[in-house]
């Protein structure tokens, strides 16, 4: 099953080298150990989740802020916002400058929603991350290093495909967010019975994706 990948566009990319400490607590940061902070906006938020996360894994960084924004980045309140911003705060300027070219490479190469049904009606994020870094982790309940399954779908297609995932490998459910999300779609984290077991999370991605395609292509089946 080849998918067209939908590339994420960072829509604006921010430093504050030494924030005001009012704007760190805003923020989640804690003034204390924190000192700079990196900012981001994209059109795609489950993409930047996973970039952010992927960020932890190569500086010395928090995830100190990152929300959906409602309704999608179709529905943005201005040609920056997307549908996410995501806020990194480090002791240094240097670990946010690592952190986000780490975040940047993410989503140019790894993290990005695909095309389900030819036309970009009907959209799929049938992630797998191999190592979890300690923001997502935290998350979800696992150890820092374990694999999981991102998965994300509109509501029927995704409703289906979670239910065919969990049928197709060794995985449980660390989380389900059913409809609506923040931008009405919906969402599962599952990780393999076999801690480690990143195989199990490829398959029941696989599984996932498979029944996204299959509803947006007869959504009417009997």
């Amino acid at each position: 099953m080849l998918l067209e990948p939908i590339v994420p566009s960072i829509l604006s990319l921010r430093r504050i080298p030494a924030a005001d400490p009012a704007v760190l607590a805003a923020y989640g940061a804690d003034p204390a150990r924190h000192v700079s902070l990196g900012l981001v906006t994209c059109d795609q938020d489950d993409a930047l989740y996973v970039a952010l996360d992927e960020a932890t894994k190569h500086a010395a960084v928090d995830v100190v802020f990152a929300r959906s924004f409602y309704a999608g980045s179709a529905h943005a309140s201005g040609r920056l916002s997307g549908e996410i911003l995501g806020v990194l705060a480090a002791a240094e300027p240097q670990a946010i400058e690592d952190g986000l070219a780490a975040l940047v490479a993410c989503l140019a190469h790894d993290a990005c929603f695909y095309d389900a049904d030819g036309q970009r009606g009907v959209t799929v994020f049938p992630h797998v991350i191999g190592s979890l870094g300690h923001y997502l982790s935290r998350e979800a309940g696992l150890a820092p290093g374990e694999p999981m399954a991102y998965l994300v779908a509109p509501p029927m297609e995704a409703t289906l495909g979670l239910d065919a995932a969990l049928k197709a490998a060794a995985v449980r459910a660390v989380k389900i967010t059913p409809p609506p999300t923040e931008t009405n779609f919906a969402c599962a984290w599952l990780t393999g019975l076999a801690p480690g077991d990143l195989a199990a999370c490829e398959a029941a991605a696989t599984a996932f994706a498979a029944a996204v395609v299959d509803v947006a292509a007869s959504p009417q089946r009997r």
